[in-house]
């Protein structure tokens, strides 16, 4: 799904306090709580909340993602903002890595009429994608193919990733917690970003307002390595702080 306005300040609120109950949602957002029950129903049945009774908190499986197909409708509107602000920073000429997620794939789309990039990548979508470009070179790095979403994995793929060192390397997340602990939910694609946060000059992280205060089961860095966070929201609380602390640009993605 694609949440409408009212439904997105609703996971805004919930992804802010990590719970929230029907009724305090109703009062909060001005409607009745019937509406809020259909909200919430339809959240739960696209996997963004789940319910306990008399309200919903965010899913609390961290051994295990939101299906890739699932992921690719999920916050769509949010991934083309974060998308279009994260192209607009990008300079032509620059070199870039971009890693597995479909908030990184929306970026690709976005970089196709970007002239003299080059990009190095371990997401067979973003080489596909960015291979219609006509004046950008992609580099694919080698590994095993993960068959659920085409992204490159393995010891292969970070031999393949510390050969370069760019200007840039974007990279997607699934959690952010509130001490500033990135997550994720592979350990070897979690290898293979820790590499490319290495082996770039800045590191910028694209991320919906949905991943902050999500678990995930493998620690992948903390904001601290992080150069510049471009976000559709304004992070809740304690982020704001915790960016600031770790001298993180955070760019909200305009809407338009």
């Amino acid at each position: 799904m694609t949440p409408n306005p009212r439904q997105a300040e609703l996971l805004a609120r919930v992804v802010a306090d990590g719970s929230a109950s029907i009724d305090s949602l109703a009062e909060t957002l001005g409607v009745t709580v019937q509406t809020i029950r259909r909200d919430a129903q339809q959240m739960v049945n696209a996997g963004l909340l789940a319910r306990f009774h008399g309200g919903v908190r965010l899913p609390s499986s961290t051994v295990e993602n939101i299906a890739y197909r699932q992921r690719q409708t999920l916050h769509l509107q949010a991934k083309q903002r974060i998308a279009r602000a994260v192209a607009k920073a990008i300079p032509n000429g620059c070199s870039l890595f971009l890693n597995i997620g479909t908030t990184i794939e929306t970026i690709a789309r976005a970089l196709v009429l970007h002239r003299g990039l080059r990009v190095i990548t371990n997401n067979l979508n973003v080489a596909a994608i960015l291979s219609d470009a006509p004046s950008c070179e992609v580099i694919i790095a080698g590994g095993v193919v993960r068959p659920r979403d085409y992204g490159i994995i393995g010891e292969a793929t970070v031999d393949f990733i510390t050969q370069f060192k760019v200007d840039i390397g974007v990279i997607g997340i699934s959690g952010i917690e509130a001490d500033g602990t990135l997550r994720d939910f592979d350990y070897r694609e979690v290898k293979v970003a820790r590499a490319i946060i290495e082996h770039s000059r800045q590191v910028w992280l694209a991320a919906d307002i949905s991943k902050f205060n999500r678990s995930a089961m493998v620690e992948l860095g903390h904001l601290n390595q992080i150069d510049c966070l471009f976000t559709d929201a304004s992070p809740p609380s304690p982020f704001p702080a915790l960016l600031a602390e770790a001298n993180v640009r955070c760019e909200l993605a305009p809407w338009g």
